[in-house]
């Protein structure tokens, strides 16, 4: 029986590597690859000949099993991604599966993480944090998955293609309202860029500027709920009055006050107006 090795690998900067990263790589009878044009790449960097065998999302369940065969019949294999720490968010969560249910030796070498490099440096609230991976192109699903976690208090981590960028900032502002973002972009590498703003402010800020390669964003949790006896109306209403004089639209500032109390965005609104009109 051999045994399946998780290696984690550069996210970007190709000296990002482990000696033991290395060492199990070339120690290995095959790797198991995401891509094997990038991975071989890699490979090529540091010297090392191994067989790369093709696995990604699009592989059949008869691959998985495949490689899980080779390993009970004694070869060792690595598992390997494009970029990061395989397994998470990836297909090779599935391979890691069919190898626990065989009970085949599974150990892990690990390696950068792009989530948790963003979180660390996005400048929010690291104690607790949610990663949501990328959201969904299905619409329906999309804005499911949104609605379910708006109330999530944890700081929530997403991955985004450039192409798609400008969509998901305009659906972030809808369902979470104008929280503080972490743009995190292209950790690593050469053009790496963090931009903490607000996300009304990410909108404006990429209107005229093109996104450009893989994004990390990193959103603040939504506010602790208080309780009705912590807050009055009239207090609730000065919240949203205060909000209006710093430039926000009455239904937004009305609308993040009912996210932070218990009272509903139209009780707000209505009180508003009463006040306005006495």
């Amino acid at each position: 029986m051999g045994t399946l090795f998780v290696v984690g690998t550069p996210i970007g900067n190709m000296d990002d590597i482990t000696y033991r990263q290395l060492e199990t790589l070339k120690n290995v009878s095959f790797i198991a690859a995401e891509d094997t044009r990038v991975t071989l790449k890699l490979l090529n960097r540091y010297d090392i000949k191994k067989q790369l065998v093709s696995y990604h999302g699009h592989s059949s369940a008869s691959i998985a099993d495949s490689i899980a065969d080779r390993i009970e019949n004694g070869e060792d294999a690595a598992i390997v991604t494009d970029a990061g720490m395989p397994c998470i968010s990836d297909p090779g969560e599935i391979l890691v599966r069919i190898c626990a249910e065989r009970n085949i030796d599974i150990r892990v070498v690990p390696g950068p993480s792009a989530v948790v490099s963003a979180v660390a440096v996005s400048g929010l609230n690291t104690s607790r944090f949610s990663f949501e991976g990328f959201l969904s192109v299905n619409k329906k699903q999309r804005l499911e998955h949104l609605e379910s976690i708006k109330n999530d208090t944890r700081t929530l981590v997403f991955y985004e293609a450039p192409h798609k960028l400008r969509n998901t900032l305009d659906d972030f502002l809808k369902f979470f309202g104008d929280r503080k973002i972490s743009l995190c972009r292209e950790l690593t590498k050469v053009y790496e860029e963090v931009l903490r703003m607000s996300i009304s402010e990410a909108i404006s800020y990429y209107e005229n500027k093109n996104p450009k390669g893989e994004y990390v964003l990193v959103v603040e949790g939504a506010p602790e709920k208080k309780p009705m006896g912590d807050l009055d109306l009239n207090q609730a209403v000065m919240l949203v009055r205060e909000l209006i004089n710093d430039g926000m639209k009455s239904s937004e500032a009305c609308k993040k006050i009912a996210r932070e109390t218990e009272f509903s965005k139209s009780i707000l609104y209505a009180e508003l107006i009463k006040n306005e009109e006495g």
